[in-house]
């Protein structure tokens, strides 16, 4: 079991989030004071680094939006540079139920990524059409690449020790789908290994993520395309740097 000393750090990216952010990490620090909360303020032109720093919460503010990779790449650089032995992603919209991140967390005890995985039998996460025929491929193939099955290759509720947390600040890229296939794959060709836990997502309480079927199918076609350009990179060592 890892001990209590283990420094933790939960790394909020947020765009505009100003009306959900500070449920999130007020959520969070009422449950887990013993973790440090890092917000990344990903470029909004709305108030939410003041709203999340009121809330308790650490603020990184970038000057523009970067999407969520660059704000993600950021949080482990944070990470890095402070010591913390774990990181883990909570996205600022609520869906992340908090209660969870000590059982995202417990994976790290045997693998240096965990996933929180919202297609492993828990919860009613549901994708539909051209979404799910995309997040089904991306998972098959992935699950090969990481001799192991992975059901939910695009969950960004997931933990990485301190050897990924290494290897996401030397290779972490901002590109559509680049924070979730890209840089697992990455990570996987670099010798880490991954696990997944289930966990259920909930609603989000304000705004709505677009899922009509235009939008599903062009998710398809670019997350194949997000996936081809990953594998091709090729395998690097631990150590190397990716040109």
């Amino acid at each position: 079991m890892l001990e209590p000393t283990v420094r933790t750090l939960i790394i909020v990216p947020a765009w505009n989030e100003s009306r959900n952010v500070g449920n999130t990490v007020r959520e969070i620090l009422d449950q887990f004071a013993e973790y440090d909360v890092a917000v990344v303020d990903d470029g909004s032109t709305d108030d939410t680094a003041q709203v999340a720093r009121d809330a308790g919460a650490r603020v990184l503010v970038l000057p523009f939006n970067m999407g969520v990779g660059g704000a993600m790449r950021t949080g482990f650089t944070y990470a890095q540079r402070h010591g913390y032995h774990r990181a883990i992603q909570v996205d600022a919209d609520g869906q992340h139920n908090p209660r969870d991140i000590p059982l995202v967390l417990a994976g790290l005890e045997h693998a240096d990524i965990s996933i929180g995985a919202r297609f492993a039998d828990v919860g009613d996460y549901q994708a539909k059409g051209p979404r799910r025929w995309a997040m089904m491929f991306l998972a098959s193939v992935i699950s090969r690449v990481a001799k192991t099955r992975l059901t939910d290759v695009t969950s960004g509720f997931r933990a990485a020790n301190r050897r990924a947390i290494d290897q996401y600040v030397r290779y972490y890229p901002a590109e559509y789908l680049g924070d979730t296939v890209d840089s697992l794959v990455s990570a996987i060709h670099s010798g880490l290994t991954v696990t997944q836990v289930p966990v259920a997502m909930r609603a989000r309480v304000h705004g709505k993520p677009s899922q009509n079927f235009i939008g599903s199918t062009m998710y398809l076609l670019r997350s194949v395309f997000a996936l081809t350009l990953a594998l091709m990179r090729g395998r690097r060592r631990p150590t190397e740097a990716p040109a």
